[in-house]
């Protein structure tokens, strides 16, 4: 059978993208075609319950609540509906913390060793930086996705993901302050196609962002500065809800002079195709 290179494409619906909640917002989660999440915030509650059934890997950026919230949830969801564990992937620190304060019996069920230690709902896996994952579409096996580890700089061991298939890719950041060692990675994904750059706080919050190691606009601009392709589309997640406005009119103001394209904010329900 033939397939087009448009159906060989995957996409990225974003089920959430603040960097807190109110009515209606949501933190961080992304679906990637049908059956991997990036980071599983209140988001997730987008998802039906077979939509969850669907779900079979999980890639965790770090261990903050918001990014892993939904995770307990999944597994107690659906795990009698699924023939398999849901995978669950971050790196070493993130895994460790997933079992000492999630699993553990106290905060949640152990749902590594439920119902027995041979056939758990639940798997955590450690992955190092520069590892990478392929990941075949079950509904098209002709589309294989890759998902590799690259460097963040975050108050906690954090990590971004650079997702790609054959016709494209995605760098999501993560949660972040500077970190030139992320952007040298970044720079050798030839078919990049999308850059999601957090941002959560306004140029006035400068020094609560670099306490808590996030960007803040000026910041912001100086990273996308070391970005060598100028052509791929920037997307800003993680802003706070009260300075959303703000915190972009302050990228828009910071990086205007430069010849890339100009960043947008990600949106809940968008969807992006690479």
């Amino acid at each position: 059978m033939h397939y087009s290179k448009n159906n060989m494409q995957s996409s990225l619906r974003v089920l959430g993208c603040s960097g807190s909640i109110e009515k209606d917002i949501h933190t961080t989660s992304f679906l990637v075609d049908s059956d991997i999440l990036i980071d599983a915030g209140t988001g997730v509650t987008a998802l039906s319950l077979e939509e969850l059934t669907k779900i079979n890997h999980v890639f965790v950026t770090h261990s903050h609540l918001d990014h892993i919230c939904s995770i307990p949830f999944i597994a107690d969801a659906v795990g009698t509906l699924r023939n398999q564990p849901l995978k669950i992937y971050g790196n070493q620190h993130t895994i460790n913390a997933l079992h000492a304060h999630i699993f553990n019996n106290v905060i949640w069920p152990d749902f590594t060793k439920i119902p027995s230690a041979d056939s758990p709902f639940v798997t955590l896996e450690a992955l190092e930086l520069d590892q990478s994952i392929s990941i075949p579409l079950v509904s098209n096996p002709k589309i294989i996705r890759e998902i590799s580890l690259i460097p963040a700089n975050h108050s906690i061991p954090s990590n971004g993901y650079i997702i790609k298939n054959d016709t494209g890719a995605i760098f999501f950041s993560g949660d972040t302050g500077p970190c030139p060692e992320m952007w040298e990675k970044v720079n050798l994904s030839s078919n990049l196609t999308h850059v999601i750059l957090e941002t959560s706080f306004d140029n006035s919050e400068s020094t609560l962002a670099n306490l808590s190691k996030h960007l803040y606009p000026n910041e912001t601009a100086i990273e996308l500065s070391q970005l060598s392709k100028g052509d791929v589309n920037i997307w800003i997640t993680h802003l706070k809800p009260q300075c959303e406005l703000l915190i972009m009119r302050e990228i828009d103001s910071a990086t205007k002079s430069t010849n890339r394209r100009k960043p947008q904010k990600l949106n809940q329900g968008s969807v992006l195709k690479f």
